[in-house]
């Protein structure tokens, strides 16, 4: 088991941009990462299975709905809070911030947005305790960037709704105790409703043969002919842009979690780098190597930058959905480059399980199409800037 030795590159002194609150709350991310996560997380992922024994740790360091007020059990904290505990968390592991941005932005941020007062006191202090864990059912097994198209569906059954249908790739499934599940009425308008692990008809099989995201559990949910009870359905907003608003929230925390994924690979490089000898000196004193690793910690730099001021502008209720996505297909891209271009200059080790690149960069492969392909959000981006869609 090799030590942790990450040290997060600033280039551009953006600790500056921080506050004393920013700063102490990514610190103990870090710390906890370095002391948690690190040692075993490449078992785990060997394994394909999720380390479960560090929930209680996340909800610890605030990982689970950091923003949501304390009053619900939240840390209370700000957009930049929440990005830097991405950051770190993802800078362990992708599959590790995926079950914490789940848990965060696709199910207490729901039930806190749209969810009834008797909702957010019943569910959100036991989610962010990580008493209870929680998924987000909106993909189906034909119904991805469509999302619009779904044939989940629920009818009234007089003091009950009966829900059927399906939804495939999605994140805690598999130890979740209550879903967010995304479904038409008969009207054919989109509603969230809460399902609970052990209702009748309700299963959640697990996704193997992953060569992503192994240390994250995948899995299906099943809906045959479940009764729903009618207060388990958020009642404060319908329609496609409900489960949209969570996505914006999730996307942003990807932007900032991508970063950490980029960072873990330059600063293993850069230390590969400068401790390989070839032809009788480090390779770090090569052009070429030189080259990827200045391109690295611009391009990080940028990201930085811009996941910063969109935490800013988050913070001032500003950001918009066109912002988020840019950043986030941006951030992920980023990242993806800097794992194939780390894992080249470790060479050959670079696709072992000693060092953290070749689980980076196969995890991004999940991260660059999950919550919005890279292509769908540069159709987000040119639709925003031309005012025409190019979706049909």
């Amino acid at each position: 088991m090799k030590p942790d030795l990450f040290q997060a590159p600033d280039y551009y002194q953006i600790d500056e941009l921080l506050n004393d609150e920013h700063k102490m709350v990514r610190d103990a991310a870090r710390s906890w990462v370095k002391r948690e996560v690190s040692p075993i997380i490449e078992e785990f992922a060997q394994k394909a299975e999720f380390p479960t024994q560090i929930i209680n740790g996340l909800a610890e360091i605030g990982a689970f709905g950091p923003y949501i007020p304390e009053e619900y059990g939240g840390a209370g904290l700000d957009q930049i809070s929440y990005g830097l505990i991405m950051q770190e968390i993802e800078r362990g592991d992708s599959g590790v911030r995926s079950t914490s941005s789940v848990q965060s932005s696709l199910v207490m941020y729901p039930i806190w947005k749209y969810g009834s007062e008797e909702q957010r006191k019943k569910y959100l202090p036991k989610l962010a305790s990580g008493e209870f864990m929680g998924c987000f059912g909106l993909t189906e097994p034909d119904h991805g960037s469509n999302p619009s198209g779904m044939t989940t569906h629920f009818k009234d059954a007089g003091d009950h709704y009966i829900l059927n249908g399906a939804k495939l790739w999605i994140s805690n499934a598999p130890f979740a105790d209550i879903a967010v599940v995304w479904a038409k009425n008969e009207e054919g308008r989109i509603h969230g409703l809460i399902v609970e692990r052990g209702m009748e008809g309700f299963t959640t099989p697990e996704t193997h043969n992953k060569w992503s995201l192994r240390a994250s559990a995948t899995g299906e949910l099943i809906f045959d002919n479940v009764k729903i009870p009618k207060e388990n359905v958020l009642p404060g907003k319908s329609g496609l842009g409900a489960p949209l608003g969570c996505l914006d929230s999730a996307r942003y925390g990807i932007a900032w979690g991508a970063i950490g994924a980029a960072m873990d690979c330059y600063d293993t490089a850069l230390r590969y780098a400068k401790e390989r000898i070839q032809f009788d000196k480090p390779i770090g004193a090569t052009q070429l190597q030189q080259k990827k690793l200045a391109e690295m910690i611009t391009e990080i730099t940028k990201a930085q930058l811009l996941a910063w001021r969109l935490g800013v502008l988050r913070n001032d209720g500003k950001a918009t959905s066109a912002q988020i996505s840019m950043a986030k297909r941006n951030n992920v891209d980023m990242a993806i480059k800097i794992a194939r271009e780390a894992r080249q200059i470790l060479g050959g080790m670079g696709i072992t399980g000693e060092y953290s690149i070749m689980r980076h960069m196969m995890n991004l492969e999940s991260v660059i199409t999950y919550e919005g392909t890279h292509d769908i959000h540069l159709l987000i981006t040119g639709m925003d800037i031309t005012g025409m869609s190019a979706f049909k």
